[in-house]
Order: structure tokens, then C-alpha cells, then sequence
């Protein structure tokens, strides 16, 4: 029997038009897949946005929706849109248009894990990407579309919260002309995907636990921030990128010390984030 294509975890009852989504934190990597890869699990894993669906994990307990991922991003990549194929990777597809994602490996069927590392030998067929694209990434976007639906019908507008972790090294390399390392990443898409007043709101929570912070870069926001982020019609989309080194032994692939220390502090932001929710006052209906 195949596992489901997502987890979603629903408050008692809804008291915010806040949802919380992490499409990046799946980690059912199944015997097929494995074997089709020519990379380690471990490997595969680097992906992965491990354990920030535990982290968020309380969210519902404070009114609002989780919904994570099932399949591993290095199978399918849930915040890339469905026709971001690689056609260095998928047979029978087409370039079309320069793709930055794309062109790194880094489609809808990711070609490639962090460092650059393939992981398949050779390419696969248009079929295989199709009956994943069906499978995985369709059931995820229609209930996260259902969910913030629901957000606006009963609170008059939307504000999702997508929730994703850096790797320490890349986030460093990334900010080295920086004064400091942000350890949170607030993306929304350079002020298209949210309103400011929202982002300002979180970002002062963030602040105020004794993290540093920076807003859209080098993280800005990928699909689903472009997609489902519509401020003039009270739909709101905020990312949110963790520095992996915050909560996880990145190389051994397990929480550090930190973890239980940060999921409270998370759980004190979370709290402060569906108030926000009740108190926004909708910017225009739809």
C-alpha cells in the first residue's frame, strides 16, 4: 500500500487564517527510488529539509493548519512548478525558456543534490516524471490550495508560512560579503508575495528571540511564494529558511542539543504569528 502524498495535522479548531506548510521535509525515500539513484541515501538526504515538519509540529496546537511533505525533495520538488522539467534529465522534453532552476538541475525532478552531485546515471523517461508530478506533487498543491481557500472563505484573507532550512556552509558562503550570517531567512519575494506590515511583524519576532535575520536574501522565494502569494487579494506567503546548524548535526544527519531549546523558542514565534493572523485586518476581497 503506498503512504499518502502528505501529513496534515488540524488544530481542534481553526482560529487563524494562518497555515503552515514544509514541502521540503519528506522523507520516504523507498526502495525504487534508491535504487534507481546512484547516490547514497545520505547523500540524498543533503536535500532535505530534515525535521523542520517537527519543529512546526506544535502549529496546529495554536490554531493553525500543518501540511508536510511525504516524498524527499530529491524525488520530487514541491515548491517548483509542475512544468519546470529537465529536459537533461527527462526524456521527450523540450527547452523552452532559460530557467535558472532548471538549468542548475534543480527542476520539478531535481537532476541534482547539493554540491552538484547526479543523482541518476542516465535519463528518465517522460512517463516516470508525469506519474510523479500525479502521484506526489498534484494531492500536496491541491490541499494546500483547499487550505488556503479555506483561510480566506472563513477570515477574509490568507496567510501561509512555508517553512524551509539552509545549510549552514551554503548560507555562509552565500552571505560572505555580509557583515554577519542571518540565522533566519525571510523570503517574500522582494515585497510581491506578502504585504510588508506582515513580514515586518514576523521578522520583529524573530528579532525579539535573539536571532538574526535578513529578508530575501539570498533567499527570496521560489514557486509556491510566487504562486499562492497574492497580497492585493488578502493572500499571503512568507518563507521561511532556518540555518540548519541552529537545530541539527548536518553531517551525522540527527538534532543536536539544540533542538528541544529552538522547537520552544519556534513554538513562542508561532504564537505570536497566528495573532498576527487574527488581528490583520484583510487588505481587499477577493
Amino acid at each position: 500500500m503506498r503512504n499518502p502524498p502528505y501529513t496534515l495535522t488540524m488544530p481542534a479548531r481553526r482560529t487563524t487564517p494562518v497555515v503552515f506548510s514544509s514541502p521540503h521535509s519528506g522523507r520516504d525515500y523507498s526502495r525504487a527510488f534508491r535504487r534507481a539513484a546512484v547516490l547514497g541515501q545520505r547523500a540524498l538526504r543533503s536535500s532535505e529539509d530534515a525535521f523542520i515538519d517537527l519543529l512546526f509540529a506544535d502549529a496546529p496546537t495554536f490554531g493553525a493548519p500543518l501540511l508536510a511533505a511525504v516524498a524527499p525533495r530529491a524525488y520530487l520538488d514541491l515548491n517548483r512548478g509542475p512544468d519546470e522539467l529537465d529536459p537533461a534529465l527527462v526524456r521527450g522534453v523540450r527547452a523552452v525558456q532559460q530557467n535558472p532552476r532548471i538549468a542548475s538541475g534543480l527542476g520539478v525532478i531535481p537532476r541534482v543534490v547539493s554540491g552538484g552531485r547526479e543523482i541518476y546515471r542516465g535519463k528518465l523517461q517522460r512517463e516516470e516524471a508525469e506519474r510523479r508530478l500525479e502521484t506526489w506533487w498534484q494531492p500536496y498543491h491541491d490541499r494546500l490550495k483547499m487550505l488556503l481557500d479555506e483561510s480566506h472563505s472563513m477570515f477574509g484573507q490568507a496567510i501561509l508560512i512555508d517553512c524551509h532550512s539552509m545549510p549552514n556552509e551554503a548560507i555562509r558562503t552565500l552571505c560572505r560579503a555580509e557583515k554577519s550570517t542571518p540565522e533566519i531567512v525571510l523570503g517574500d519575494r522582494h515585497g510581491t508575495a506578502a504585504d510588508a506590515g506582515i513580514v515586518d511583524r514576523i521578522e520583529a519576532a524573530f528579532v525579539a528571540a535573539g536571532l538574526k535575520v535578513a529578508r530575501n536574501k539570498p533567499f527570496a522565494g521560489a514557486y509556491i511564494a510566487q504562486h499562492y502569494g497574492v497580497p492585493a487579494r488578502g493572500r499571503h506567503v512568507v518563507q521561511i529558511e532556518i540555518d540548519r546548524a541552529l537545530y541539527m548535526n548536518e553531517a551525522a544527519l540527527r538534532p543536536n542539543n539544540n533542538f528541544a531549546p529552538l522547537k520552544k523558542l519556534l513554538n513562542d514565534i508561532i504564537a505570536q504569528i497566528v495573532e498576527l493572523g487574527r488581528e490583520q485586518k484583510p487588505l481587499a476581497a477577493e
